[in-house]
């Protein structure tokens, strides 16, 4: 079983490299399942149904999220409306939404990590409530962890080893390059990167970026133009072990001239 876990999608310059990709790699790399992290889809800040549709046409079959899923104030009544938006599963009780999601053939989770993040609930009990509790699940069980440090997400890839097929951290928007399949066939890495303006600080535009922390006054949210790139992990998976075989990083760049920031 091929999965393919895409990193955050930022803004319209994300969507349209997810868009211009996905469906062929969806083709030539035969995927059963893709699942992707959406929470920057509206314009760096949050998701809408709108911007997540184009994603659904093009092949997505699960976006997770992260602590931006609640900037645009009405996810808070849309998530209920798609059990294919998911929410970190570790929020408070009576947060709306899921933070998982069951297939016939596949189990995604989206957990979110602690560290330099809001003060929620612990990740790693949540997920190992949710995996004891489940009355069933896949042998295929994939998990978003969306977090800042990697060193938080290293110990969830190895706390979930020989319990889960793949661990994929996401957040940072910069790739990591220790991707990798953990003893107890578990497929690993600590960030997949961002699908969003190539030449950017993590989908924004530079200048502003560095007038930010050259000043330490508020500036402007501009998204970067210029070409996209296209980041991804694919995973392999014995459908009935649920034990990864592989795990290998996909990028392309999308060269246009500006794909605009909506």
């Amino acid at each position: 079983m091929r999965i393919l876990l895409i990193g955050d999608i930022f803004a319209r310059p994300g969507r349209t490299a997810v868009q211009r990709v996905l469906p062929s790699l969806r083709a030539s790399r035969d995927l059963d399942f893709v699942v992707a992290n959406a929470e920057n889809v509206a314009g760096g800040r949050g998701m809408t149904l709108a911007t997540l549709e184009p994603l659904f046409q093009a092949g997505v079959d699960v976006v997770t999220s992260g602590n931006h899923v609640w900037d645009q104030r009405d996810m808070l009544r849309d998530i209920e409306s798609d059990p294919r938006i998911l929410r970190p599963l570790n929020l408070p009780p009576g947060t709306p939404g899921a933070g998982y999601f069951v297939g016939d053939d596949v189990l995604v989770i989206n957990a979110m990590g602690r560290l330099f993040m809001r003060d929620i609930d612990c990740p790693f009990r949540a997920v190992d409530a949710l995996l004891e509790d489940l009355p069933y699940a896949p042998p295929v069980k994939i998990v978003d962890f969306h977090g800042e440090a990697t060193s938080e997400k290293a110990a969830m890839g190895w706390h979930l080893a020989g319990r889960v097929s793949a661990v994929f951290g996401t957040h940072s928007h910069v790739p990591t390059a220790d991707q990798r399949v953990l003893p107890g066939a578990t497929a690993f890495v600590s960030d997949v990167g961002m699908c969003g303006p190539l030449n950017s600080v993590i989908g924004l535009d530079p200048a502003m970026a560095i007038r930010g922390f050259m000043t330490a006054l508020p500036t402007r949210f501009q998204v970067a133009d210029g070409p996209a790139v296209f980041r991804a992990v694919l995973v392999e998976v014995d459908p009935i072990s649920g034990q990864a075989q592989s795990v290998e990083r996909i990028e392309r760049v999308i060269d246009f001239e500006s794909a605009g920031a909506d």
